[in-house]
């Protein structure tokens, strides 16, 4: 090829090399979000029936097991992002995923089918869920996430589950049978150990492809790691959430689907963030703590004002209407985010 042509055709030759590289980008993206998925499915079921073959009581299993199933997703690909040496997708999909939680998943799932807040346990774990979005703010506030901070939030994420587990087990909780249908129960010790490891696998593996898509993303558009762990990841990652809370409302489990968005956030705050600032000890871009802690602060005070909303039959509800103002808040989160990144 003539020299001159060819310098004719290298700006096009670069540009369609790019396209082919974002291409794959984005593909190793939604490959990772769709292994999680299904790894997550896997894992749940197995680790629940592992349980259940050894005698180990359905509450306990739900507690424990079936409540961090929709969150091992964030936990995984924030795991996977410390150690890649990527804390901004780690932190950024831990916060993201609890404004999605509450904006995206409260807000389509109050949109199909409006949600009525019925049982005490909700009011019992609404209060703890602030309290645990207020206090996580606590180790951020000098600009550095430290591991003795991480371990702090591991150690809080004990104190939880402990209070829960007794919480449940003291006979004042009105749902002890909302995970039952989560538990295999004709399912041997043998194939829940293997559903269970293979499940552990595809996890990690898919964890790893979904940081190494997002990371190298966010250097083709030159954007910072935080706002794609805010955005991509956070909304990949919460997709388990939102089948579970659709499914349970669909059913007419108000409860459990609110209960789930509760539960995985408290989880994200604790163990995702806690395991961050284990791994991988990093010093915050200002944006965390100037935008999107106020804002995740500021989702959950307007659930926690809507499901204390009281009608004349004693009863918070989140409305149709309601969805749809958490639906435009989450979008006009988003939308910002973008916009002062490319900005």
């Amino acid at each position: 090829m003539p020299a001159a042509l060819w310098y004719g055709l290298r700006p096009f030759v670069i540009l369609g090399s790019g396209w082919l590289e974002t291409t794959v980008f984005v593909a190793a993206v939604l490959a990772g979000f769709a292994l999680l998925i299904w790894g997550a499915h896997l894992f749940v079921t197995g680790a629940a029936a592992t349980a259940h073959d050894l005698g180990v009581s359905n509450l306990l299993i739900g507690v424990t097991i079936v409540g961090l199933g929709t969150t091992a997703p964030e936990l995984l690909v924030t795991a996977n992002a410390a150690l890649q040496g990527a804390p901004g997708i780690a932190i950024g999909n831990a916060l993201g995923s609890n404004v999605a939680n509450i904006g995206l998943i409260l807000g389509l799932t109050a949109i199909a089918v409006p949600l009525t807040v019925r049982s005490q346990t909700l009011r019992r774990e609404m209060p703890v869920l602030l309290a645990v979005t207020l206090l996580s703010l606590l180790p951020f506030l000098d600009g550095y996430f430290s591991r003795v901070e991480g371990f702090a939030l591991l150690g809080g994420l004990g104190l939880m589950l402990t209070w829960l587990i007794r919480a449940e087990t003291s006979g004042a909780n009105d749902t002890d049978d909302s995970f039952a249908d989560d538990i295999p129960q004709d399912v041997t010790l043998a194939k829940a150990l293997v559903l269970t490891v293979v499940g552990l696998l595809i996890l990690i593996g898919s964890a790893h492809i979904l940081v190494w898509g997002a990371q190298s993303i966010a250097r083709a558009l030159g954007v910072s790691e935080l706002v794609i762990g805010l955005t991509v990841v956070a909304i990949g990652t919460s997709l388990p959430e939102l089948a579970a809370s659709l499914t349970a409302a669909m059913k007419g489990q108000d409860d459990i689907a609110i209960g789930n968005v509760i539960g995985s956030n408290m989880y994200n705050l604790l163990a995702v963030m806690g395991t961050a600032g284990a791994l991988s000890p990093t010093r915050l871009e200002e944006d965390v703590l100037h935008r999107d802690f106020p804002v995740m602060i500021g989702m959950t005070l307007i659930l926690f004002a809507m499901a204390y909303s009281m009608n004349d039959e004693n009863r918070g509800r989140i409305s149709r209407g309601e969805g749809a103002l958490l639906l435009i808040a989450f979008f006009g989160y988003q939308g910002y985010i973008i916009v002062q990144s490319i900005g």
